[in-house]
């Protein structure tokens, strides 16, 4: 990815600052900035979001801002749940669908995010931050390696649309590493 790819970083604290308050209040979710055990970069469990604290901004509000879309699954589906702590010994065709579907949705519940706080203009980037993280989250699970993650990075990748955020209510269900989410 190159430099001129990324958004302003004080343009994105300004943005984490909008959405981590609009989570904890209007959603009661609480963010905790915090060491996360590698190799993951954030958590959830419904109630809850972790960003881990040495991550810089950029990767930082995509991690909230797509943990919320998890949260939001997680808090109206019963299978997103089971699609986040899935280990298949062997990926099927089938599996592979349902895993790119449960995180574009995430990542187009994150848009209606952004959209609901008038921010507008971030669109393509994180319709480019979702297929960076698809294509790296497919690439471990059909081969269980990890790579380098920003090789995924493509720019102007087709656009997301928004998923409204449909009324949910943050219950605790279990903890990310609990599944293969990486």
């Amino acid at each position: 990815m190159t430099a001129s790819a990324s958004p302003d970083p004080v343009y994105l604290r300004e943005i984490w600052n909008r959405v981590e308050r609009a989570i904890e209040t209007r959603w009661g979710i609480p963010v905790r900035i915090t060491d996360v055990p590698n190799p993951f970069t954030g958590d959830l469990d419904g109630a809850e979001i972790t960003v881990d604290h040495d991550v810089d901004i950029e990767d930082a509000l995509f991690i909230l801002i797509h943990l919320f879309g998890h949260t939001v699954q997680w808090n109206v589906s019963m299978r997103a749940r089971e699609i986040a702590v899935a280990r298949p010994a062997q990926w099927t065709a089938e599996a592979i669908a349902e895993v790119e579907e449960y995180e574009r949705d995430a990542c187009r519940l994150s848009l209606q995010l952004l959209h609901e706080l008038g921010v507008r203009d971030l669109d393509q980037w994180v319709s480019d931050f979702a297929a960076c993280d698809l294509g790296y989250l497919l690439h471990f699970y059909r081969t269980g390696e990890r790579g380098d993650f920003r090789s995924f990075w493509r720019s102007g990748t087709p656009l997301l649309t928004p998923l409204p955020i449909p009324e949910f209510h943050p219950t605790t269900w279990i903890s990310r590493w609990q599944g293969t989410v990486i």
